[in-house]
């Protein structure tokens, strides 16, 4: 059963993360709003009850787009229209006054003409807010502060209340400091220096607490003679009782690597903390023994700074006590990286063989050990028995065994959904069934020919190292992880063509660019960077272009692609290899992949079974041939090496009738 406040959005269908919990979940849609200037946007709405508790709190916020009146993209006509990289605050005001920032984001350069930001372009960024629990009831206000100077961008909140047992007991939640400060000023006898906002508090550690932390979230905005403090990096210090017990460096060195990409500006470029079209993550500063009962004082310091003025960090700090955990032994599956059309995992997917989930520990105990059950809906299942070490509130990416299903769709782009369970952790079953399960839609990577050619032209950029080895490379792996093909010391200014002959199996494309700023990107007219290019063609369509994920060979942004390109694609035999089958007869063989056996069971045969199985190589080649006189035998398959094989019945009574499927053998 779902009860549904105000609007039900059909959300838990946009992210796998949010389709863990099969118990009640209560949907609160609160703000919708067109950001047409800077300012705030409000919002009163009704949360549910107390009395109920909550596994997990998430809120979604969907940015979009939206036409400005009167306004063409690349008319130069003012307003500008969604084309910036703005500040996107979200507050919890509660009737009181209290008020806690629950989320903040940038958003991204948006032209209309980017490839990745049409007007239809939606973007979901969710903020796991469960520990606002008892703040987000009753009636409240949330906010939506842009701090834009521009229309074009729409802001879509939502909350899902996941009913269960929290993950631990939080005590309570008191906002410390929030506000945007200048730094660096020197003026006005220092009043402006940004730590006298930050000067210490004294607070009391409301009983049965165990562990407190200091959430904090900061931005750098503004610009001086140095850049500061958008494109500058500074630190700050947590005190505790004057001592410092935490530093931590302001600053995003990943945004190269950004999901949301090509983008319409100066997207990649590192910065304080943000990056354009990307969610701001905030800092967990932890407090060390701070116990129940015991009176301290806390404050934040920044680095000492001289500047012009121009410079300002804009920062929420949220003090959280927390009492014990709440479950002793607990894995919580919290997202699915690949196989999922999530566009917050866009880089990652299609994938063609090893499925990515992220998994937390969720339970006071280390985790050592999980059995993993997975599989494309409507296949076969596979069981993983993971081992390795997770420690309490701790959280893993785990790479899954090869996934032969992912490639069932041969012929078309169809939708597909992937599933997976934790099904026992530590050998037995963890305490909260509720967030073991998740599920996710996902299209199937595509086919690629067998022999293709890749033309690279590099740009002028080149290693740190080298004045003439370019910075940019490809490599081509198999399953195995192992360098089929590559061009990874190519020369500066210089055009090459590969052509690429493959056997059958799964392979992954990685383009890299170790300053990540791509091949080509409009900024490199004015810094003396010549533009590069790199694309894929099939050699037996008279070079027709192969689509890259995320890539346009055409149009203002061709190898504008940051850090990199990852196209996973799969290489099948040649369709002369398929026997004829008769549709009446099955053939199943179990395990895929398989390491020293495989078991094959033949069902739909008239009288009795009488045959040969075969197991034929990439080359075609037969590798073992084993007579099979019953409905069951078993291969031993203890001497092929790892790939892709094809397993072949035939029928002695009727040579023409034969079954085929594929296995993988993964040693």
């Amino acid at each position: 059963m779902k009860r549904i406040l105000l609007i039900l959005i059909a959300v838990l269908s946009l992210n796998a993360a949010l389709q863990a919990a099969p118990g009640d979940t209560t949907i609160v849609q609160a703000n919708i709003a067109n950001l047409s200037w800077y300012g705030n946007y409000d919002t009163t709405l009704v949360f549910p009850h107390t009395g109920v508790t909550y596994r997990k709190i998430i809120m979604v916020f969907t940015l979009g787009k939206y036409t400005c009146p009167g306004y063409t993209y690349g008319s130069g006509a003012v307003p500008w229209c969604g084309d910036w990289d703005y500040t996107v605050l979200n507050y919890l005001i509660k009737p009181n006054g209290e008020t806690f920032e629950l989320g903040r984001l940038i958003t991204p350069y948006a032209n209309g003409g980017a490839p990745r930001t049409p007007y239809t372009w939606k973007q979901h960024y969710y903020y796991d807010v469960t520990d606002y629990a008892a703040k987000l009831t009753d009636t409240a206000t949330m906010r939506i502060l842009f701090s834009g100077y521009s229309g074009g961008f729409t802001g879509n909140i939502k909350f899902l209340f996941i009913e269960g047992v929290p993950d631990r007991t939080v005590l309570d939640v008191r906002s410390l400091w929030n506000g945007s400060y200048s730094y660096g000023d020197t003026t006005h006898g220092g009043t402006r220096n940004i730590n006298t906002h930050f000067t210490a508090l004294t607070e009391a550690a409301p009983a049965g607490t165990q562990t407190a932390d200091l959430k904090f979230t900061v931005t750098g905005h503004g610009s001086d003679a140095s850049n500061c403090n958008e494109f500058c990096s500074h630190n700050y210090q947590v005190l505790l009782n004057g001592t410092p017990v935490s530093t931590k460096t302001i600053w995003r060195d990943n945004c190269g690597a950004n999901e949301l990409y090509p983008q319409s500006g100066t997207w990649l470029l590192t910065r304080a903390n943000w990056c354009p079209g990307a969610m701001v993550y905030p800092h967990h500063n932890i407090l060390p023994n701070v116990k129940g009962g015991m009176t301290f004082n806390t404050a934040i310091k920044f680095d000492d700074y001289v500047g012009n003025g121009g410079a300002s960090y804009t920062t929420d700090a949220t003090l959280i006590y927390y009492g014990g955990m709440n479950k002793t032994t607990d894995a919580s599956l919290d997202d699915i990286i690949s196989p999922t059309l999530d566009e917050n995992h866009f880089r990652e997917n299609p994938i063609n063989a090893n499925p990515v989930i992220h998994v937390k520990n969720t339970g006071a105990n280390p985790i050592t050990s999980m059995n993993i059950q997975y599989g494309v809906v409507g296949g076969i299942s596979q069981n993983y028995p993971w081992t390795g070490t997770i420690a309490s509130l701790n959280e893993m990416d785990i790479t899954l065994p090869v996934l032969p299903d992912l490639n069932t769709d041969t012929t078309t782009s169809g939708m597909h959904s992937f599933s997976a369970t934790i099904t026992s952790v530590n050998g037995v079953a963890d305490d909260d069934a509720t967030n073991n399960t998740m599920s996710s839609k996902f299209i199937a990577a595509p086919y690629w020919p067998s022999t293709f050619r890749i033309t690279f032209a590099t740009n002028n950029e080149t290693i740190p190292s080298s004045s003439t080895i370019c910075e940019t490379g490809w490599v081509i792996t198999d399953m195995n992880n192992t360098i089929v093909a590559s061009k990874t010391d190519a020369y500066i200014s210089t055009l090459y063509r590969d052509t690429i002959n493959l056997q059958p199996g799964f392979y992954k494309l990685q383009v890299y660019d170790s300053s990540c700023d791509g091949l080509a990107w409009w900024v490199f007219a004015s810094a003396g960077i010549t533009n590069g290019y790199i694309k894929v063609e099939n050699q037996n369509t008279a070079h027709t272009p192969i689509p890259l994920n995320g890539f346009s060979y055409t149009g203002g942004y061709p190898d504008d692609f940051g850090c990199g390109i990852t196209q996973y694609f799969t290489v099948y035999w040649p369709t002369s290899v398929q026997e004829v089958t008769e549709n009446a007869v099955k053939m199943i063989v179990f395990p895929n992949p398989a390491q020293n056996a495989v078991n094959v069971e033949i069902d739909g045969l008239t009288g009795n079974v009488e045959g040969t199985v075969s197991i034929i190589d990439a080359l075609g080649r037969t590798v073992i041939s084993q007579v099979c006189n019953f409905s069951k035998c078993q291969i031993n398959t203890a001497d092929l090496t790892s790939g892709m094989y094809i397993v072949q019945f035939t029928d002695n009574k009727n040579a023409t009738k034969k079954l085929t499927e594929h296995i993988i053998i993964a040693k």
